[in-house]
């Protein structure tokens, strides 16, 4: 379609989910620390307190029960959870923003948001991120010092019951080693971006153009 104006691809939603305490944070830091990622990272909201450390608008948005839950009601959330007495979710209109700029959008989210996400974006990229063993698993969430051992065990429960879920996910990524995770995450998008579906439009348009 030589000299019309040429539409931005839509960008891809990525969405990288996992039992709590598998390090989906650690490994989004990581990715993002890398100046060659492309894709934009989409803050969550909470009504959970901040860890220490942890920024209003950086880590997460920090609001109040009535603040996230006036969101809810008004329809502007991709996606929410309520998740050991609290709840996290994605804010909608920036997402959809993005995604229609051509601009990548990646998600971090607990796994009761990613399947809500799935339902309202099946085009998205669903990553589900494992412990090497739920050993492990236990480990990093007592390591952390900031739990009860009381809601260390619900996490671990609450684990088992989200590593159940991983068929829902398109694919599946162990965090034994941060780098090795990010690595892989990287490369299943580079990969998602060559899929004949997202490019052969391009190519449509050149024949088009021969005509």
């Amino acid at each position: 379609m030589a000299g019309g104006e040429v539409m931005a691809e839509r960008g891809l939603l990525i969405v990288l989910s996992g039992p709590s305490g598998v390090g989906k944070g650690t490994v989004r830091e990581a990715i993002f620390k890398d100046e060659a990622t492309t894709f934009e990272y989409s803050i969550s909201m909470t009504t959970r307190k901040p860890r220490v450390g942890e920024k209003d608008g950086v880590d997460y948005y920090f609001r109040t029960r009535e603040v996230f839950e006036e969101a809810i009601a008004a329809g502007r959330m991709l996606e929410y959870a309520e998740y050991v007495g609290n709840y996290y979710g994605t804010p909608l209109d920036y997402v959809e923003e993005k995604l229609a700029s051509g601009v990548d959008i990646f998600l971090e989210i607990e796994v009761q948001g990613a399947l809500q996400v799935r339902e309202k974006m099946p085009e998205g990229i669903f990553i589900f991120l494992t412990p090497p063993d739920l050993a492990e698993l236990k480990n990093r969430i007592v390591g952390r010092g900031t739990e009860s051992m009381a809601v260390v065990e619900e996490r671990m429960e609450t684990a088992k019951k989200e590593i159940e879920m991983m068929s829902s996910y398109d694919y599946a990524v162990v965090n034994d080693k941060v780098s090795h995770a990010v690595a892989k995450i990287k490369g299943i998008v580079e990969t998602e971006h060559l899929k004949t579906e997202r490019v052969i439009h391009r190519y449509q348009k050149m024949l088009e153009g021969l005509k």
